[in-house]
C-alpha cells in the first residue's frame, strides 16, 4: 500500500489542478458574455471609453441634394413666395369750387333752422320786446355768444325801425348784418408758399376727439388738389394709432408721412418733417400734434417746445386750431388756452354739419381775433372746404341758389 502512496498523490494533484482550471475559465466566460436580455429592462447606457459607431461609407447630404416633403398628391410642398406689396392707388382729390357748392348744401339743410328762425321772428306783423327776446335766445342758443348778439339785435332793431319790415327788406337786413357779423373782411387765406427754399409750415393743434389728425389728411388732399407738393409729419406720437392714420391718408394722395417709435420725441419727429421737406422741395409741410388737454400745463409747454423746434429750420406760417363745432363754450374755453401756448392764424370747425350752433364761427373769431379758415362738413374725405363768409350765411338763411 505505501508503495501506491506517492500514485496516488499525484493523481489527486492533477485533479485538484484540472478542476481548478475549469472553474477559471468558466469565470471568464462568465465576465466576458453580454447580460442576457430581460423583458422591460432598458438597454445599458455607453460609458466613457466605450467605442463609437464606425463611420459610414455614404457620403453626406446638403440641402440642396435633399428632397423636398410631398403632399399625398405626391406634389412638392415649397415655401410660399413673399408677396409683393400691395400699391395704394393715388386718388385725385376733388376741386375746390366742387367743395362750396358742397358747403352751402350741407350747411343749408343742417344750419337753416338757426337762419330760418330769425326771419321768421323778424317778419311778424308785430315786433315787441318779446320777440327781441326771442331773437336773442335764439342766437344765443346757437353760440353767437353775448357781446355779438346783443350787437346784432342792436343794429337789427335800428335797421327794421328805419327801414321797414317787409319779407323782402327783412330777408336783405338780416343778410347784410349776419354777413358783417361773420366779418368777411378777415384773411381767410391759406399762407402755404414755399419761400427761400424752405417749404411753408402748418401746425394743426387741437385736443383728442375734434378729428385733428383727419383734418391734416384732408387738408393735405385739399392742397395737394392746388397742385402743391405736401409732406406730412406724424408728431402725434402718443397715440398708437395716429401715425398709420396719417400715413394711409397720405398714400391715398401720393404724400410722404414721417414718422417715429410710439413714444418718441414729438419734436424730433417734427423736425425730421421739416428737414425732409427742405430736402424734397416740398411746397408745404404739415406737422399733426398730439391732442392736448387744456388742463395739462406740462403737454402744452411741450407744444411750444415742437412749435420752437421747427422754427430752427423753417418759420411755421399757419398754426391752424381744430375745433368740435358742436362742443360749444367748451370749444371756447379750449380756443383760448391753446391761443395763450402758439400764435394761432387760424381756426378750422370739424363737424358743422349736422349742428345749428353754426354761432360759434362768430364767437371763436371775436374771442381769438382769428379767421376761421376751414370748415368740415361731414365723414367723406374731401368733405373739408375753404370757409366763404357769404356762402355760409346764405346757407344760413337757406338760399342756396
Amino acid at each position: 500500500m505505501s508503495d501506491f502512496l506517492p500514485l496516488i498523490i499525484a493523481i489527486a494533484l492533477v485533479a485538484i489542478g484540472a478542476a481548478a482550471g475549469l472553474i477559471t475559465t468558466l469565470r471568464g466566460r462568465r465576465k466576458s458574455a453580454p447580460p442576457a436580455d430581460r423583458a422591460g429592462t432598458a438597454p445599458a447606457e455607453p460609458r466613457v471609453g466605450d467605442d463609437a459607431e464606425p463611420p459610414r461609407d455614404t457620403p453626406t447630404r446638403t440641402v440642396e441634394d435633399a428632397e423636398l416633403p410631398t403632399d399625398h398628391g405626391g406634389t412638392t410642398v415649397a415655401e410660399p413666395e413673399p408677396s409683393a406689396p400691395v400699391e395704394v392707388p393715388v386718388e385725385k382729390p376733388e376741386s375746390t369750387q366742387s367743395r362750396l357748392v358742397r358747403l352751402r348744401d350741407r350747411l343749408s339743410r343742417s344750419q337753416s333752422p338757426l337762419g330760418r328762425g330769425l326771419l321768421a321772428l323778424l317778419s311778424r306783423d308785430v315786433i315787441d320786446d318779446d320777440t327781441w327776446e326771442e331773437i336773442e335766445d335764439t342766437l344765443l342758443t346757437a353760440d353767437v355768444g353775448v357781446g355779438p348778439t346783443q350787437d346784432l339785435v342792436a343794429r337789427l332793431r335800428t335797421r327794421v325801425k328805419v327801414e321797414g319790415k317787409s319779407s323782402a327788406s327783412v330777408h336783405d337786413i338780416l343778410r347784410e348784418e349776419l354777413v358783417t357779423l361773420v366779418d368777411p373782411s378777415l384773411d381767410r387765406a391759406l399762407h402755404v408758399d414755399r419761400r427761400d427754399g424752405r417749404p411753408g409750415v402748418v401746425l394743426v393743434v387741437g385736443v383728442n376727439g375734434t378729428g385733428k389728425t383727419t383734418t391734416v389728411g384732408k387738408l393735405a388732399r385739399v392742397l395737394v388738389a392746388q397742385d402743391k407738393q405736401v409732406v406730412l409729419g406724424a408728431a402725434d406720437t402718443f397715440r398708437a394709432a395716429a401715425a398709420d392714420q396719417l400715413t394711409t391718408w397720405g398714400e391715398r394722395v401720393g404724400v410722404p408721412t414721417v414718422r417715429g417709435p410710439e413714444g418718441s420725441d414729438p419734436a424730433s419727429v417734427a423736425f425730421e418733417a421739416i428737414k425732409a421737406g427742405i430736402e424734397q422741395e416740398a411746397d408745404v409741410a404739415i406737422v399733426d400734434t398730439a391732442g392736448r388737454l387744456q388742463n395739462k400745463a406740462g403737454l402744452m409747454d411741450e407744444l411750444g417746445k415742437v412749435k420752437r423746434v421747427i422754427e430752427r429750420q423753417a418759420p411755421v406760417s399757419e398754426v391752424l386750431l381744430v375745433l368740435d363745432a358742436s362742443t360749444g363754450q367748451n370749444g371756447m374755453q379750449q380756443a383760448r388756452v391753446f391761443s395763450e401756448v402758439v400764435d394761432v392764424t387760424g381756426v378750422v370747425l370739424t363737424k358743422l354739419d349736422g349742428s345749428a350752433k353754426g354761432g360759434i364761427v362768430v364767437s371763436v373769431q371775436r374771442e381769438l381775433g382769428v379767421p376761421v379758415k376751414l370748415v368740415g362738413l361731414g365723414e367723406g374725405a374731401d368733405d373739408l372746404a375753404p370757409f366763404d363768409p357769404e356762402a355760409f350765411v346764405d346757407a344760413l338763411l337757406g338760399d342756396t341758389a
